[in-house]
């Protein structure tokens, strides 16, 4: 996501921190720089202007001309002002209500009902909430199949009333059918249309107007850039509405609707998608998605999700396991399904500081383990757990039935020796301490 944005900032700042000595002109130009990448990254014209004007007093007002380190100032005043235009602070979503009722609104084609699902199983997983997705897409009869299809996928209840075309009427009997039910979240999927209309806009602030949600969330997809932004401005001056959702921002390369729509609207961002699956979906913290544009990553995301993942009695049972050189393929398979469900492998390379600008030219790909999963799946019991007797015709027979050649099965081979050495290695005081440092982060 943002890599033109990334890229082009990078060069501006970068040629800054190459001059010897500093002045206010060559400031000046730097911020020039860094303002022309904002409007190539679809920035309202206004909103880079702006930008650029308050980084410069604010440059001028903290002597950056006379600092050691002016480029590293440049950065990180360049960094604040970037987390003060995405919103600041990050906005969590209201959970009040007996039960919450969340409003989604948004244009056809936003990913408005996927993300309804993704908010379902968010809810439903994170916050251990009962939850029930409403169909109040009357007009397309594929829209309620789709949120029948993606409510199953996660395991949550979906209301719909088939021959009923009175949204209004199909929400306040599903906030009555929660209610009698024990569900404590009602997400309602209303209908979208190809453009902003009289008619739509009637019909959601009707609905709105019955339903008095706790939660008015506007999805946008951020691909369309400042037609987004122009949108969101549409819906709220009609409903009012209390955040944004950004989906599609890991095909967002440019990121002008991220970075320009809390100017305009003066509404959070509250939620992003980051992929097609039921649990890509990040809360929104500006902080940490100024960092990752400046390509300084977000290790601290990167660690939430690890510890997410992270089951204590597992670990500790992996532990015995290498501390008695037990580890076997079954552990590093166990090891890769963890990885795997952090979510995609280039999402997650985007959050290591340096690492997306140094393989921003390699194409990461989600199925990069389902060779060594095939390789593993091809052994028998026996050669998982003790992996030191596989020989060279054991070797040919996993080849031939996981479609890979010998030389693939000696890689894995050297590189599962590899990862047993170094855990065997971390068995000492320093991986003791690394993991109870990690375990504090929780």
């Amino acid at each position: 996501m943002f890599n033109n944005l990334s890229e082009k900032l990078d060069k501006a700042l970068h040629t800054l921190k190459g001059h010897g000595k500093i002045t206010e002109v060559n400031v000046a130009e730097t911020l020039k720089e860094v303002r022309r990448a904002l409007l190539d990254a679809d920035v309202n014209f206004k909103i880079a202007k702006d930008f650029t004007k308050r980084v410069k007093e604010k440059a001028i007002g903290q002597d950056v001309l006379t600092t050691l380190n002016p480029g590293q100032l440049m950065v990180k005043l360049v960094k604040d002002e970037l987390t003060e235009l995405m919103g600041g602070d990050s906005v969590g979503i209201n959970l009040g209500g007996s039960p919450t009722v969340i409003l989604m609104s948004g244009l056809q084609g936003s990913g408005k009902t996927t993300f309804s699902g993704k908010l379902a199983n968010y809810l439903k997983t994170k916050k251990s909430k009962q939850v029930l997705l409403v169909g109040c897409d009357v007009y397309r009869p594929a829209a309620i199949n789709q949120l029948q299809v993606v409510g199953e996928q996660i395991g949550v209840e979906v209301y719909a009333e088939v021959g009923n075309q009175n949204p209004v009427e199909i929400s306040t009997n599903a906030i009555q059918h929660a209610k009698a039910n024990s569900k404590n979240v009602v997400i309602i999927d209303t209908a979208g249309r190809l453009a902003v209309d009289e008619e739509m806009m009637t019909e959601i602030s009707n609905i709105h107007k019955a339903v008095n949600p706790q939660e008015t969330l506007f999805v946008v997809d951020s691909m369309t850039g400042q037609d987004a932004v122009n949108t969101a401005k549409a819906f709220n001056d009609v409903l009012n509405f209390d955040g944004v959702v950004l989906t599609k921002l890991d095909g967002d390369t440019r990121g002008g609707a991220a970075l320009s729509i809390k100017s305009v609207v003066d509404k959070p961002i509250k939620f992003i998608g980051t992929g097609e699956k039921m649990d890509a979906v990040d809360v929104f913290y500006p902080d940490r998605m100024a960092d990752r544009i400046l390509g300084m990553g977000d290790v601290v995301s990167l660690v939430e999700r690890a510890q997410e993942q992270y089951d204590e009695k597992a670990a500790r049972e992996l532990q015995k396991k290498i501390a008695k050189n037990q580890f076997g393929f079954d552990d590093f398979l166990s090891q890769i399904q963890q990885i795997k469900k952090m979510g995609s492998m280039k999402d997650l390379v985007g959050m290591i500081p340096g690492a997306g600008k140094a393989l921003k030219d390699v194409d990461i790909d989600d199925d990069a383990f389902k060779g060594i999963e095939a390789i593993i799946h091809s052994m028998t019991p026996a050669e998982r757990s003790s992996p030191n007797i596989i020989n060279a015709s054991r070797k040919k027979r996993i080849a031939k039935g996981s479609g890979t050649s010998v030389q693939d099965i000696n890689q894995l081979m050297k590189q599962f020796n590899q990862m047993s050495k170094m855990m065997k290695m971390m068995q000492g005081g320093g991986g003791r301490k690394m993991m109870q440092m990690m375990r504090g982060m929780r």
